[in-house]
C-alpha cells in the first residue's frame, strides 16, 4: 500500500469511513474555528507550518488536506481532532419576535386566592410564561390543595410581603425586592402578610413534552 492509500485509509478511520471534507465541511470548519480566535491566514500559518495559499485552498475547499497536514493543524491550533471533525455550527435562526402588553392589558384570570394578570398573550409558542398576580389568600387553609405545574418558576415580590408555604420546607417570608427560583412541581401557595395584598411578578418555564 503506498504513503497516499496510507493516509486516505487514516483519514477515512477517523471521519467514521465517510469521504473526509464534503460531509464534515472541513475547510468551513477550519476558518470557523480560525474567525473564532480572532486569527488571520499569517497566524495559522505561523502556527501551523503550513503556506497561507494552502490553508485557503483548505478553506474553500479547493484541496483536502493530507493526513500530514491535519496532524499540523491539531497540534498548531491546539486542538483534537474531534473539534477539527465537529461540523460547523449553524448560526441561530433570529425571528424578531415581541410582545408588548401594557401595563393593566394582561389577561385578567382570578381565583378565589389570586387575581392573575397574564401576560404577552399574543406571542404563541413561549419558553416562558410571565404573569402578575396579585395574591388575594391571607391563610393557608384557604387552598384546597397544592398549587403545582411542569417546570421552574421565578417569582419576584413586587409590592407587599408574602408568606411562601412550599411541599418540603418551611414557610418563607418574602418582601419587596425578593426573589425566588423553585421546580414548580413541588406543591406550593402564596399567602399575603403585608396590609394590602401583595403583588408579585411569576415567569415559569413550560414542562418538557411527555
Amino acid at each position: 500500500m503506498t504513503e497516499t492509500n496510507d493516509q486516505d485509509a487514516a483519514l477515512r478511520i477517523a471521519s467514521g469511513r465517510k469521504p473526509f471534507v464534503e460531509p464534515l465541511r472541513l475547510g468551513e470548519r477550519l476558518r470557523e474555528i480560525r474567525l473564532a480566535n480572532q486569527w488571520t491566514l499569517e497566524d495559522v500559518s505561523q502556527r501551523t507550518g503550513l503556506a497561507r495559499s494552502t490553508l485557503s485552498k483548505i478553506e474553500n475547499d479547493q484541496i483536502s488536506p493530507t493526513f500530514t497536514a491535519v496532524q499540523k493543524l491539531i497540534s498548531g491550533l491546539g486542538i483534537d481532532l474531534p473539534q477539527l471533525l465537529s461540523p460547523p455550527r449553524q448560526q441561530a435562526r433570529t425571528t424578531g419576535r415581541r410582545d408588548l402588553t401594557r401595563r393593566g392589558h394582561g389577561e385578567l384570570h382570578p381565583t378565589p386566592t389570586y387575581e392573575h394578570e397574564l401576560l404577552s398573550c399574543e406571542l404563541a409558542q413561549k419558553r416562558m410564561i410571565p404573569f402578575k398576580t396579585i395574591v388575594r389568600a391571607r391563610r393557608f387553609e384557604e387552598f384546597s390543595e397544592w398549587v403545582r405545574h411542569d417546570g421552574e418558576e421565578f417569582l419576584m415580590v413586587l409590592e407587599g410581603e408574602i408568606l411562601l408555604y412550599t411541599e418540603f420546607y418551611e414557610p418563607l417570608q418574602l418582601e419587596t425586592g425578593d426573589s425566588i427560583y423553585f421546580d414548580s412541581a413541588m406543591g406550593h401557595a402564596l399567602v399575603s402578610t403585608s396590609d394590602e395584598d401583595a403583588v408579585v411578578l411569576s415567569v415559569c418555564t413550560r414542562g418538557e413534552a411527555a
